[in-house]
């Protein structure tokens, strides 16, 4: 192996780790507010990849009926719930959120995007459509769960996984995608000592860390997540609703997956069933920090990013065993790091 070749996987390398990087910090947070290992997160980047690809072969986007029959689904249940508790207050801003907006990102990705639309008009209504998911599946699905146990919920999510796959199969069928590279000015394309692209994701990333970073560090909701995920009945005892904490941080996960589509899209063909490999090696990054540690999960992705790139070029044939084989040298390493910890009730 030469020195050029050795950039280019690192340079590689990058790219897919810093897609990881965003997938590891919406496990995590995720699983520190609301107690789920949420394994459909995969599944939002295949959605934002396939919708856009079908803006651009000029075909309906199929997800927008399902998004909008949830969100039916849900105003139907948040308006029966606040009937049986005689609590009506709030209620129409509730149904604006599950309903109104949903519908509106569903309306214009069907009306108002098509094959003739500029890229950028495309990637904005297949985002807003795949963010719209998050609140609808947290509202219809582990919601009225309650307080169940984490082991239940993940049960949920398995299940809701091979939903969302199947969905994913009906809608957008079983032919796969990859969207066009991205534009950089010709000047700079000169001068760049790396690949266009990489370095394109890797801004685009680092950009999201550092908004994702001062959001939690530096507004009110922020806040209350991170209140959340330190213990959920101190922050109800304070005013902040587990619920509605809930439904944000799966808001905030189903945007991260939509734009790690957009930004990984480029380099690999993506299928109905391909953003669960994409998630479970954020998961591999995100088991670093424990599922609890933002910045151990961040380093983690990258590493598995480099990784996964060296061992397509020494063993191609193994390259996902050795990146999965991970799994449990590092629960071990935590198990022994942190043998007394607990599952948070």
């Amino acid at each position: 192996m030469d020195m050029q070749i050795f950039g280019l996987l690192v340079q590689d390398g990058l790219a897919s780790g810093a897609v990881y990087v965003l997938l590891a910090l919406a496990l995590v947070m995720v699983f520190t507010v609301t107690r789920i290992v949420f394994v459909p997160q995969g599944e939002f980047v295949s959605c934002s990849v396939l919708t856009i690809a079908a803006f651009q072969q000029g075909h309906a986007p199929g997800l927008a009926v399902p998004v909008a029959a949830v969100a039916l689904l849900a105003c139907g249940m948040e308006t029966a719930e606040r009937v049986r508790q005689r609590n009506l207050a709030g209620l129409g801003a509730r149904i604006a959120l599950l309903g109104a907006l949903p519908m509106a990102a569903c309306a214009f990705a069907w009306f108002g995007v098509d094959a003739r639309s500029p890229a950028w008009m495309q990637t904005a209504a297949a985002v807003a459509l795949v963010t719209a998911m998050g609140p609808l599946i947290y509202r219809t699905v582990f919601r009225p769960m309650g307080n169940a146990t984490p082991l239940v919920l993940l049960v949920a999510a398995i299940a809701l996984h091979f939903v969302l796959v199947a969905l994913g199969l009906y809608v957008f069928g079983p032919e796969g995608s990859r969207l066009p590279g991205f534009e950089l000015p010709a000047g700079l394309l000169a001068v760049l000592p790396v690949a266009p692209q990489t370095l394109a994701v890797v801004m685009a990333s680092a950009v999201l860390v550092a908004v994702f970073f001062a959001f939690f560090g530096h507004t009110l909701s922020g806040k209350a997540l991170r209140a959340t995920a330190v213990c959920r009945d101190g922050a109800r005892l304070v005013g902040i609703s587990p619920d509605h904490s809930g439904e944000l941080a799966l808001t905030i996960a189903a945007f991260i997956g939509a734009v790690s589509g957009v930004l990984i899209g480029p380099f690999t063909t993506i299928y109905y069933d391909s953003g669960f490999l994409l998630a479970l090696k954020g998961f591999v990054g995100a088991i670093v920090g424990g599922l609890s540690g933002y910045v151990l999960a961040a380093g983690g992705s990258l590493v598995v990013g480099l990784l996964e790139a060296f061992s397509s070029y020494g063993a191609s044939a193994a390259k996902e065993i050795i990146v999965f084989a991970l799994i449990v040298p590092l629960l071990l390493w935590r198990s022994l790091a942190d043998p007394h910890s607990q599952e948070a009730s």
